[in-house]
């Protein structure tokens, strides 16, 4: 087994409950945290568009409620014909949680796969150090 197959599987299975009914666009996400928990989210939609949460979001405020701090690594699936990077407010929320060097995979639900990490999909990352002095 693959350092990230235990995630891969429970991302995929997670995606199956999302809630979708608008775009259709299912997508899982599962983080492992340093202390080796596994916390995941999928997309919730909701009629008024914006009010909706990512898989991402998900996963990490489950992370949250469950007293972890520290993202390890993170695993993203989406039924797509190419792996979906995470959007511009999941990536802060991950750096928010996870270093730079910490590794993201996105994935299809047919195993294409792309490793990258946190500071490649948030390069210049606002972050806690830039609130000094506030």
């Amino acid at each position: 087994m693959s350092d990230t197959e235990d995630l891969r599987r429970a991302a995929l299975a997670v995606r199956e409950n999302a809630h979708a009914p608008y775009s259709g666009f299912h997508v899982g996400a599962a983080i492992r945290t340093t202390s080796g928990a596994v916390f995941l989210g999928c997309n919730v939609e909701n009629v008024a568009y914006p009010e909706g949460t990512c898989a991402e979001a998900g996963a990490i405020a489950a992370m949250v409620a469950a007293g972890e701090r520290r993202i390890a690594e993170a695993y993203v699936v989406a039924g797509s014909p190419d792996p979906v990077p995470p959007c511009g407010g999941c990536r802060q929320k991950l750096a928010e949680f996870a270093g730079g060097d910490v590794p993201v995979t996105l994935a299809t639900v047919d195993g294409a796969e792309r490793r990258t990490t946190v500071a490649a999909l948030l390069p210049g990352a606002f972050g806690a150090a830039h609130m000094e002095g506030a």
